[in-house]
């Protein structure tokens, strides 16, 4: 069985870091991704997934990206439930990323080229070029 998935988009707000009570760092972040088509309007719909990252990968998406960066995640989808303060039981979804590059310039430019976190973790295999069409 497989469950992978990978991502590029644009965060929609700035990660939030937290600690587990035994000292595990936790980030989470929303991606923006818009859709290949364009709806009956003709604007394109956006899809947006929530990412979770723990441990140093954490701390590093918390101190390295922000609100409008673009970024890639590779991870596996997660579905869990919990049950609300009003005793309904939820289910949430979401993509627990094992690996994030960071694709925006330094300098927060419109400039091309990629940025990229080092990473003896990396499932991408190659550098994205932002002015080439992504083949997928």
């Amino acid at each position: 069985m497989l469950n992978r998935v990978v991502l590029i988009g644009r965060l929609t707000k700035d990660p939030e870091l937290r600690y587990t009570p035994t000292g595990v760092a936790v980030a989470n972040f929303t991606l923006a991704i818009d859709r290949n088509y364009k709806n009956a309007q003709g604007e394109r719909e956006t899809d947006f997934i929530n990412c979770v990252v723990y441990r140093q990968l954490a701390e590093l998406c918390a101190n390295y990206l922000a609100k409008g960066k673009l970024a890639a995640a590779d991870g596996r989808i997660q579905v869990r439930s919990y049950t609300g303060q009003d005793g309904q039981k939820r289910w949430v979804t979401e993509v627990i990323a094992e690996d994030v590059r960071f694709l925006s310039p330094k300098d927060g430019g419109s400039g091309g080229g990629a940025e990229s976190r080092p990473s003896g973790n990396s499932s991408f295999g190659h550098e994205v070029n932002l002015d080439d069409d992504i083949p997928f």
